[in-house]
């Protein structure tokens, strides 16, 4: 994965159903296309030294959002719909129990 800008991950996750944590500025907490909260979420480091998100900090973001960096990328990039997105973590629900819970 190539360093991605902070600002653009952003805005590509909350047009995809995740939603800022009023808590955290910083936090996106998945929303199914239902409305329902899930228990999927990302977070983005902050600060001027984080503007760019780095390969590693990308990778643990797909790992929180059930995704391998590929998959992430398609997310992030807009080929992957948010409708895909729930389909692929509600087949991780039903094959390993870990998915779309809240």
């Amino acid at each position: 994965m190539n360093p991605r800008n902070r600002t653009d991950v952003e805005n590509a996750l909350e047009k995809k159903g995740f939603k800022k944590n009023q808590n955290d500025h910083r936090k996106f907490i998945y929303h199914m296309l239902s409305g329902q909260k899930t228990a999927v979420w990302t977070k983005t480091s902050h600060g001027s030294s984080h503007r760019e998100l780095s390969p590693s900090n990308l990778s643990r973001m797909a790992r929180q959002c059930q995704l391998n960096g590929k998959d992430f990328e398609l997310l992030i990039d807009c080929p992957l719909s948010q409708s895909m997105y729930e389909m692929k973590l509600i087949n991780k629900e039903n094959t390993s129990g870990r998915g779309v819970k809240s």
